[in-house]
């Protein structure tokens, strides 16, 4: 990314030193020998990044700085400033300074916060490009989405919310099945009567029948007074039966009468009750293999199979990662009245490589603990759990790692050309005696 970069100092050769620095870096540069020409010129020209001295002639760089935050908050400002106004520099900070750097200029200390400041206007972009996805309402009824993979299920959910017909969702644990299937009631005629939810999961045949059926009083010990089941509360609305590849075979029985007939009796009663009713059912497991293997019935897998929907992964639908992680952060930061502005390139890496085997409810509690967790205004990898955090050991391309050496030789050598091999300025920049770094030159190889 090509960034532009103003240099305010009224030391011309200041000015043309950093101007051919960033402009190596591939940067658009322009330079000011005072405030008040920078000012003048502010309003026709946007600048991502201004670095201004601390003390010119005709003004300050406080008063620069704060005329820059007035007219653009986006521009960050360094500071240049002399060992002898250090603290003005850190009140500067305070102020809305990105940071500053004190003369003799390192140009190695200045290319690294550069790129520190690309980095943060890279997240800055990529964060509002997140946002105004949401404002637009790339989702569905709380369900966060653009990959290709998620606007299919959206164009299926809007179709089939208006046919009144039995929808099954299969998909694996996490993905959303009940997002769906609220959307789906959402959409649909019957979207102003009660959406019920029942997991079918764990339950007896006759807790499973009390709670979808109701009971009538006395109908077994300690039925004390008449019960109205889920499905006759749903009346007119939507029934959901979470992980139905769960239930009994001989609840399946009593269920597929049910969706037959659209009426049930309650235990214990005699009265017939009518039903007016839509059903949505949802399972992790392949039911087609649980029909064959005789544990599902196979007229009921019909009954409830007359539209069906596969539900991505998150794997499947990487590209909605960062647009998510953007969605959990908000929430989060409402939940537990935190500021969590981003999440680092780092620790987004991160989680852009793990296969996320609970999908988006993993991610959602690995941000809600990120967010628990975080001390500063961005996510990092620090704040990953420890398992995803070892992802970043486990894929280090080993046979490119340089030894320290190597990576000291490198360093030096790229001081000394940037100084013109001026060996008392190489070695002020790097902070070693000039024996030192002659010792090191010859123990390298490197010649004048």
């Amino acid at each position: 990314m090509q960034i532009r970069i103003a240099v305010i100092d009224d030391e011309a050769i200041v000015c043309d030193r950093l101007r051919r620095a960033f402009e190596k870096q591939g940067h658009a540069v322009e330079t000011f020998l005072s405030g008040r020409s920078f000012i003048e010129s502010f309003p026709q020209q946007f600048f991502h990044l201004v670095f201004t001295d601390l003390r010119l002639p005709d003004t300050d760089g406080i008063s620069i700085l704060k005329h820059i935050k007035e007219q653009s908050a986006e521009t960050e400002v360094i500071l240049i400033t002399g060992y002898g106004t250090i603290d003005s520099a850190i009140e500067a900070i305070k102020a809305g300074a990105y940071h500053y750097v004190t003369k003799p200029l390192k140009l190695e200390e200045i290319r690294l916060m550069v790129n520190r400041v690309l980095e943060s206007i890279h997240l800055r972009n990529e964060n509002k490009r997140l946002r105004e996805a949401l404002a637009k309402k790339d989702s569905v009824q709380n369900i966060v989405g653009t990959s290709q993979a998620m606007q299919n299920i959206f164009e299926m959910i809007k179709k089939v919310a208006t046919v009144d017909c039995n929808v099954l969702l299969q998909g694996r644990s996490g993905t959303g099945k009940e997002l769906v299937a609220r959307a789906i009631h959402a959409f649909s005629p019957r979207k102003d009567f009660p959406f019920v939810s029942f997991n079918c999961g764990g339950f007896t045949e006759e807790l499973i029948s009390s709670e979808l059926f109701g009971y009538e009083k006395g109908a077994f010990t300690g039925a004390a007074a008449t019960k109205i089941g889920l499905l006759e509360s749903a009346s007119k609305g939507t029934v959901f039966l979470d992980e139905i590849g769960e239930m009994p075979l001989s609840m399946q029985v009593k269920l597929l009468h049910v969706i037959q007939e659209k009426r049930i009796f309650r235990v214990g009663g005699i009265k017939p009750i009518s039903l007016d009713i839509r059903f949505i059912a949802a399972t992790n497991r392949d039911l087609k293999e649980e029909v064959e293997k005789g544990e599902f019935r196979e007229d009921l897998f019909f009954r409830l199979n007359v539209v069906s929907l596969q539900l991505p992964t998150l794997v499947e639908r990487k590209d909605d990662i960062p647009l998510l992680i953007s969605h959990f952060i908000d929430k989060y930061n409402k939940s537990f009245g935190k500021k969590v502005k981003g999440i680092d390139t780092g620790a987004l890496g991160l989680l852009l490589g793990y296969d996320f085997p609970g999908n988006v409810r993993e991610l959602e509690n690995i941000i809600e603990r990120a967010v628990a967790l975080c001390e500063r205004d961005r996510i990092r990898h620090c704040d990953l759990p420890p398992d995803i955090r070892k992802l970043q050991l486990q894929t280090l391309p080993l046979k490119h790692l340089d030894s320290l050496e190597e990576m000291e030789k490198r360093h030096i050598v790229k001081v000394l050309e940037e100084t013109g091999y001026n060996k008392n300025l190489a070695a002020k920049i790097l902070d070693l005696p000039r024996t030192t770094l002659w010792r090191k030159m010859k123990r390298y190889g490197l010649s004048d």
